[in-house]
């Protein structure tokens, strides 16, 4: 859409080995929210864990959301040395499965 000022969004879902146990968990979410809120580029930040009683989530425990004013500041974000650095330190050693949808908002 041509004029689309909405943000863009990007969603993150993730599905963390067996052995990623709850502390290995509780870090993951803190040093995410602490990336994203020292990223200045980063507009807005939620997550949340699964909670849809309709079984459907194939695994996947976690979902973040990730937003920025447009798809140049998504593209920042992803080869940043902070965010390579949290996937390398974080993610590598513990998730066995991620899922990543990007979009701006339609009408």
């Amino acid at each position: 859409m041509v004029g689309n000022d909405r943000p863009y969004q990007h969603v993150v879902l993730f599905k963390f080995r067996e052995s990623a146990n709850e502390a290995t968990l509780r870090g993951i979410e803190k040093a995410f929210r602490e990336l994203a809120a020292k990223l200045p580029f980063v507009t807005g930040f939620e997550w949340g864990h699964n909670s849809s009683p309709e079984k459907l989530n194939h695994g996947f425990t976690h979902c973040f959301i990730v937003t920025f004013s447009d798809e140049a500041g998504r593209d920042t974000y992803l080869p940043h040395p902070d965010h390579q650095a949290f996937c390398r330190d974080y993610l590598d050693p513990n998730l066995e499965d991620v899922c990543v949808v990007d979009f701006r908002a339609e009408d």
